[in-house]
């Protein structure tokens, strides 16, 4: 994994890897920003209706209400966008930027790795999707416990882990291993993807070099993914 780690290190700083950077953070800036456009003003209201409950303004009074709701529709707001933002441009980038991705670092570095494609192009999209709307399912059902020390710090971590593990596994390895070498893969090296999804949601929580994250992260995975690949090849023909 820490193979995987400098290499992804060296690749990044190409230009045919750096060119790809702003792909996947304007994507996702652009479609929340037209969906905000479009469902602000809805989604705002919404959040202070939650918020301004009969038994708070009753306690409360009014003004005071008013204050809180406004609070906590900004804390709200705080703890939703960001994430959507990010799974989107982690979605955009396994489904649109890790072909040309999986190209760059097979034809430079595993130029012997035969191609079996047990992916498809279907699968890949399915598989984005799906994980994306577990992610924000699992994201929503513990949005509480983000409130508290050691969950917020824990969970963002756990979760961005799991969903890179899912979206960028399957891209990196769906050109070049078979159906039954993905689920061996799947199966022996499972641990292993996951780490390696967490060190890379590490990155992407630090302000500014999550810009550059989903690029690297995806990196991270084909050169983790084709090395155990060719492992497994190798130690199938000892």
């Amino acid at each position: 994994m820490t193979e995987a780690l400098a290499k992804a290190t060296r690749d990044f700083f190409t230009a045919r890897m750096l060119g790809l950077v702003l792909w996947p953070l304007l994507g996702s800036v652009l479609l929340w920003s037209f969906l905000g456009f479009f469902f602000w003003h809805d989604l705002v209201n919404g959040l202070q209706h939650l918020a301004a409950v009969p038994a708070l303004s009753n306690l409360l009074g009014d003004s005071v209400l008013h204050v809180v709701s406004e609070f906590s529709v900004a804390i709200a707001l705080l703890l939703i966008l960001p994430p959507l933002v990010q799974a989107s441009a982690l979605l955009i980038t396994a489904t649109l930027a890790m072909p040309l991705m999986v190209e760059f670092v097979a034809g430079r570095d595993y130029p012997q790795l035969e191609r079996r494609k047990g992916g498809t192009v279907t699968g890949s999209i399915w598989n984005a999707l799906a994980s994306t709307l577990a992610y924000l399912l699992l994201w929503l059902v513990t949005l509480p416990l983000w409130l508290f020390g050691i969950p917020a710090i824990v969970l963002p971590v756990l979760l961005n882990g799991w969903l890179n593990d899912r979206l960028f596994r399957y891209d990196a390895l769906a050109e070049h291993a078979s159906r039954d070498e993905y689920a061996i893969l799947r199966s022996r090296a499972g641990g292993q993807f996951f780490l390696l999804g967490c060190v890379a949601s590490l990155v992407q929580l630090v302000p500014l070099l999550n810009l550059v994250a989903p690029v690297y992260s995806g990196l991270c995975f084909i050169h983790f993914g084709c090395a155990e690949l060719a492992r497994l090849r190798a130690a199938g023909r000892a």
